[in-house]
């Protein structure tokens, strides 16, 4: 299995999952900022066998100043809702959603850092299932109960500190702001404090990982836009001790950034997260702001 491959999947490679004998637990994780209809549109039509993931409440711990609109949820609360889920022991379990995956990358992630090993986005999301012929199923799907045992951290994670001390010196790594460019300059801010960026970031809008199909674009693609953005692509390789430049990635509050590692994820490059993300950033009133490009 290539690397990319450990990370997405497409729709026919998930309609050959689910016609095997392996076990798969299919998440759909509609969410948008501002609406609160993703249970509704799941339940008009989803990917048959499918179970609803409430984001705001289930890959999120109540939101605050301090920690920011989606803080990681604490690990049993994640770990009762994955077994709500069916997840077990050895499943495979492939998440989408309705946006090119920008939502369902918090799944993706958050079970990658709960030491679930085998998790995958559907490249394209619902779109692309429906396109290639895939029906869906209506209604709600109550599964039956999942028994795993999750372990956090097993995927990176800084704090405001350390994703300030990234960006204060390029030569070190880099700070990807996966936000829309109006956002990271400090035009626009429909939801957090103050406008701009963490001083020393980059600006990498994370809708440019999709192509106009809203699939990721291929491998040569990503590298050459990730590279352009100062990230130390394909420089490390097996047996190297020199590991490759540290990335830290931010959005507003840690879920579109999930689709930013994803993306470095499926070229070979292991970034942090920054969970508390701009949310958390503006409210500290400590915090230095940059504006401008």
């Amino acid at each position: 299995m290539s690397v990319r491959d450990e990370v997405l999947v497409g729709p026919a490679a998930l309609r050959g999952l689910l016609d095997s004998a392996r076990p798969v637990v299919l998440l759909d994780v509609r969410w948008a900022l501002g609406r609160t209809d993703g249970h509704e549109q799941y339940v008009a039509g989803h990917v048959p066998g499918a179970v609803y993931v409430d984001l705001d409440t289930e890959l999120a711990s109540p939101p605050s100043a301090a920690e920011g609109r989606h803080p990681l949820p604490a690990l049993d609360d994640l770990e009762a809702s994955a077994r709500r889920w069916g997840v077990s022991e050895g499943v495979t379990v492939v998440v989408y959603d309705d946006a090119g995956g920008m939502s369902a990358a918090r799944a993706w992630w958050l079970l990658r850092w709960a030491g679930v090993e085998d998790v995958r986005l559907l490249d394209g999301g619902l779109a692309a299932w429906t396109a290639s012929g895939g029906a869906l199923e209506t209604g709600d799907r109550i599964p039956d109960p999942g028994a795993i045992v999750l372990r956090g951290g097993q995927m990176p994670v800084t704090d405001a500190d350390g994703t300030a001390a990234l960006a204060a010196d390029r030569s070190a790594g880099v700070v990807l702001d996966a936000r829309a460019g109006e956002r990271f300059r400090g035009e626009l801010e429909p939801v957090d404090p103050r406008a701009g960026h963490v001083p020393g970031a980059v600006s990498a809008p994370t809708a440019e990982n999709l192509g106009p199909d809203g699939r990721f674009l291929d491998d040569a693609a990503l590298r050459a836009r990730f590279e352009g953005l100062g990230v130390d692509v394909g420089a490390w390789q097996p047996g190297d001790p020199r590991p490759n430049l540290p990335v830290v990635v931010y959005c507003g509050s840690g879920v579109t950034a999930a689709h930013q590692v994803a993306a470095l994820a499926s070229v070979g490059v292991t970034a942090t997260l920054y969970p508390g993300s701009w949310s958390q950033w503006s409210n500290d009133p400590e915090r230095e702001v940059a504006t401008g490009a």
